[in-house]
């Protein structure tokens, strides 16, 4: 059954269109043609009238740590995948890389056999996993634990160049990563990248050169830039072919530092991340890691510290962020939250456009950035 949805503009990937309607047939889409014929040229589809608002690809967040309640590292089961699944998809996430943090081998390679698991039960919003540690500088851990930061082995190299075809990102810092190893895991299909990092400039340069293509939450646990030492921030700026995640919630990043680092890098290499914790989609406000309780305080998670201990917001909210306090354009916005992390995938041949066989992930969301549904491989839900 062809459905049509109609009566909101329509963000493609490109740009905005007005009086078009959208068609999806199943799990992909299928035409996008005038308001005024749609009767005519599908007399048997479903109408799903939208009344205003904007209708754009589904947004793809590259580091979720949990939502609904469950947070991945602690629960390293396919039924946590999708009560995160379940927790994010209000706010317009429909595809994420689901987050460990710094724990055991055991921990991480059972986390990676869940999201397996998944992708072979065919759970859609299930991109691949990100694995965000044990591989940091001590200096730069920020809330994850001190007991489980560690240099890189060799049987950490055999599972990590041996997980499949899940897509898995690796976040190191790689000033820990001895000669050979970035390029090693590069050359097995990880896409590395930097985070919790005390690396000097060269260091990165040498790192990059080896494959390292991104950086993880842009500016956080790296050591930042100054004249005469551009260190990791520096490097990240500096180097044309790497991506930046950043996270946009007005607590980790200053929105004059998000202009820069948009103004810095070529078009397209800057992507938005929650870095969200089990909170977001839930009415719990507080949940433990490490057997530490982490809690909400003015809209951001900290530690007993008072440290970041990641984001309470969803992708939603951080296009809202991006859009009203960075002050970036809206279609821009929205590209850092689909088409760009779909590129760092190397998913946007179907995903992050609204384009004719393209998967039908979508989400509706009202002028003032209230999600109303989402569709995950055409399945629709509203919210």
């Amino acid at each position: 059954m062809k459905q049509a949805l109609m009566g909101a503009r329509i963000f493609t990937g490109d740009g905005f269109i007005d009086n078009q309607a959208l068609i999806i047939n199943g799990s992909e889409i299928f035409a996008l043609l005038e308001n005024d014929n749609v009767v005519q040229a599908y007399p048997d589809a479903e109408i799903v009238q939208l009344n205003g608002g904007i209708l754009a690809p589904g947004f793809i967040d590259l580091q979720v740590n949990g939502g609904g309640g469950a947070f991945f590292t602690n629960d390293t089961s396919v039924s946590a995948l999708q009560t995160m699944l379940d927790g994010h998809r209000p706010t317009g996430t429909t595809g994420m890389l689901p987050t460990l943090i710094s724990d055991t081998r055991d921990t991480h390679q059972a986390g990676v056999k869940a999201v397996s698991d998944a992708l072979k039960q065919k759970m859609a919003g299930v991109l691949g996993i990100h694995i965000e540690g044990p591989f940091f500088d001590m200096d730069k851990r920020g809330a994850h634990n001190a007991k489980y930061i560690r240099e890189i082995e060799g049987e950490d190299l055999d599972w990590l160049t041996h997980i499949g075809d899940a897509k898995v990102m690796l976040t190191l810092a790689p000033e820990h990563a001895k000669p050979g190893q970035i390029r090693q895991l590069v050359e097995a299909g990880v896409i590395v990248c930097a985070g919790h990092t005390n690396a000097h400039y060269e260091e990165v340069v040498q790192a990059v050169e080896e494959g390292l293509s991104g950086f993880t939450h842009l500016y956080n646990a790296m050591r930042p830039q100054t004249g005469r030492e551009p260190g990791v921030v520096g490097a990240a700026l500096d180097t044309d072919t790497t991506w930046c995640g950043i996270i946009c919630d007005n607590h980790h990043v200053h929105p004059a530092s998000v202009r820069t680092a948009i103004n810095a890098k070529p078009k397209g290499k800057v992507y938005l991340v929650t870095d969200a914790m089990s909170t977001v989609g839930s009415v719990q406000k507080s949940f433990t890691i490490y057997g530490e309780e982490i809690f909400e305080k003015d809209g951001a998670l900290v530690n007993a510290e008072g440290r970041l201990a990641g984001s309470a917001i969803g992708m939603i909210d951080a296009v809202r962020i991006t859009h009203q306090d960075v002050g970036l354009g809206l279609d821009e916005c929205l590209r850092m939250a689909s088409l760009y992390p779909a590129e760092y995938l190397q998913l946007h041949n179907q995903l992050g456009r609204i384009e004719q066989n393209y998967r039908a992930d979508l989400v509706h969301f009202t002028d003032d950035f209230s999600v109303t549904a989402t569709w995950v491989a055409g399945d629709f839900k509203q919210h």
